[in-house]
């Protein structure tokens, strides 16, 4: 399974728009449903107005209709294991559990698999809310 994400977050990579950092970054999920939902991240002159792949990623997979993350792909072009930033680690946490699978890609394909916990390990936790 996780060749299928890597090959879907390597191909949104493609879309990625990034012509400040020139850091093209791509990410899939698969989610409840079992389709596969990707995005890459898109820049903007004013940085702070941009977002992440992951975020881009989540927000197809709730437009898609699912709202849990089985499992996910990210993959940089410029790094061998580029991990999610600290912010899209919570924006993640928020639709998966603890021992959802992450992956994370080089060019050829998963070089390190991680849980969510192992990610983000005091993450806050929605329920508290509830």
């Amino acid at each position: 399974m996780s060749q299928e994400l890597f090959e879907a977050a390597r191909g949104a990579m493609a879309f990625a728009h990034a012509p400040y950092s020139k850091f093209p970054v791509g990410a899939a999920i698969r989610a409840e449903d079992g389709k596969i939902y990707a995005g890459a991240n898109i820049e903007n002159l004013s940085f702070p107005q941009g977002w992440c792949a992951e975020p881009t990623a989540i927000s197809a997979m709730i437009m898609g209709g699912a709202k849990k993350i089985v499992e996910m792909a990210v993959i940089a072009e410029k790094l061998a294991e580029c991990p999610p930033c600290g912010g899209c680690r919570q924006k993640i946490a928020e639709f998966a559990s603890a021992d959802t699978r992450i992956y994370l890609c080089n060019e050829v394909g998963v070089s390190k698999t991680m849980t969510m916990e192992e990610l983000l390990p005091f993450s806050f936790k929605t329920e508290i809310l509830g």
